[in-house]
């Protein structure tokens, strides 16, 4: 079965949150902090091939959300970063939903 597509990024900023739409319907809030704990990029993760959850520092605000192509969002952070590709599969792996099966710890890259 193909990866959704993402229809809808939309910033709550009063919640703190990111709230994704799929093409298959599915809606989930990604708190801000905990996907800028799960940032992909090699300076957040290293070159390992795993993707380890990493709190952020202090709390954080999404700045801006822009496509990378067909298959992914890139988010700049309130804390400066914003070099992570968060490929739509990747999303999916880590929804927070009580509807979907989180990874664990570790997801591979």
């Amino acid at each position: 079965m193909p990866t959704p597509v993402l229809t809808e990024a939309r910033r709550l900023p009063e919640a703190s949150r990111l709230r994704l739409t799929w093409s298959d319907h599915h809606v989930a809030e990604y708190p801000y902090d905990y996907l800028r704990g799960w940032c992909p990029c090699a300076g957040c993760q290293g070159h390992t091939g795993q993707i380890r959850y990493q709190p952020p520092a202090r709390p954080v605000t999404a700045t801006s959300i822009q496509p990378v192509g067909n298959y992914a969002i890139s988010i700049g952070w309130s804390d400066g970063h914003g070099t992570g590709i968060y490929r739509y599969e990747f999303l999916r792996e880590i929804c927070p939903c009580g509807a979907c099966a989180t990874a664990g710890d570790t997801v591979e890259g």
